[in-house]
């Protein structure tokens, strides 16, 4: 323990300096430890793999249980147990996010691995009608998807935007409370359910077996307007209702004030969020499955006969290729690689829009 001695008038006071740590506790692991445990652990589990052919979901769940023990084993020796349990948990944390990679970084690979063997252009530009075994393209399928998800996000904007401005503006009592708690329950709606719903709904007006291009949309946007209202409606209530407030003090009307105050504020996230509800649906199988059926050619009308949409098309490729299988397979893939495209193009737009029209801060 030391001690330090300071004269102040005339008079001598002992100050005592706290006790440090001992010189055992001071010790710390290298800036980059953990990279370091990492590279060693995912050294081992490749050379496992190369060695063994140990199975790779059982490498990466290994490989981290691993990764944890040593950096908590390490630390406990050279920094105590309470640096110990910070890096565990950390390295709990950084495992988890690396499982969870391992898929998504597997599926990437895998469709951008075989989806490029027909990225061509006769894909994008050719049908299927007539086709048999190597040939052909998506540009019905493509075109098929392109009008029914717009088709749908012209149903489903409007009346999600409507709701979500009642709900937070207007919205008050039992009706108020029963509109939120349907919206609820539609958003974990099965999308099989929605694709049911509008065939029924279809068939007690055009009679049994009909197929349009419209009851997908109508499909979709069962499943697109519950995702719509809640992202708007959370943009809504993030307004500052001081921007409200002084609306109504100049003596403008409510509905005006919604308009050109409140929805123009947030029109970034509404923008954002509406974006994300239409990469949500453009990828949903099962009710375009049974409302769009299939077709072999190209059909622009969603008001007559069927249409042709990416993921139908990728389904059918899969489950029927045809002989030779390969050809039909290598179809699917490419197909599945373009809804992916497309798919990763409206998230950038998506992110575009909310940075182009997103208030900014002076």
């Amino acid at each position: 323990m030391t001690t330090s001695t300071t004269k102040t008038s005339g008079s001598q006071s002992t100050l005592q300096a706290p006790q440090g740590p001992s010189p055992r506790a001071t010790g710390s692991l290298p800036p980059r430890a953990q990279w370091i445990v990492l590279g060693v652990v995912v050294a081992v589990a490749i050379l496992l793999r190369l060695t063994f052919g140990t199975n790779l979901a059982l490498l990466a769940v290994g490989a981290a249980v691993a990764n944890v023990v040593v950096i908590h084993l390490w630390a406990r020796v050279v920094e105590g147990s309470r640096a110990a349990a910070d890096r565990t948990v950390t390295a709990v944390v950084g495992s988890a996010f690396a499982i969870a990679m391992v898929p998504l970084a597997s599926l990437l690979f895998t469709v951008v691995t075989l989806g490029t063997n027909r990225f061509d252009v006769q894909f994008f530009t050719n049908s299927m009608l007539g086709v048999v075994g190597e040939g052909g393209g998506a540009y019905h399928a493509i075109m098929g998807t392109l009008i029914v998800t717009g088709l749908a996000a012209l149903i489903s904007v409007p009346i999600g935007v409507m709701t979500a401005v009642y709900l937070v503006e207007y919205g008050k009592g039992r009706l108020a409370r029963s509109i939120t708690f349907f919206v609820d329950v539609m958003t974990g709606i099965p999308s099989i359910v929605a694709g049911l719903f509008a065939v029924a709904l279809f068939q007690l007006f055009f009679g049994p077996g009909i197929r349009l291009g419209i009851m997908g949309a109508v499909a979709l946007s069962v499943l697109m307007i519950p995702v719509v209202v809640r992202s708007v409606e959370e943009m809504l209530k993030i307004v500052p209702n001081e921007l409200r407030e002084a609306s109504y003090a100049l003596g403008v009307s409510k509905w005006r004030t919604i308009v050109k105050v409140v929805l123009r504020t947030s029109v970034a996230g509404i923008a954002t969020g509406i974006t994300l509800a239409i990469a949500r649906v453009i990828g949903e199988t099962a009710p375009l499955l049974i409302t769009l059926g299939a077709t072999t050619g190209v059909n622009l009308n969603p008001f007559d006969g069927r249409m042709a949409s990416l993921p139908v098309f990728s389904y059918y490729s899969y489950t029927q290729p045809g002989v030779p299988p390969q050809p039909g397979l290598d179809r699917a893939w490419a197909a599945a690689f373009v809804l992916m495209l497309i798919v990763m193009v409206l998230s950038l737009l998506a992110r575009l829009i909310s940075r182009l029209f997103s208030p900014k801060i002076r």
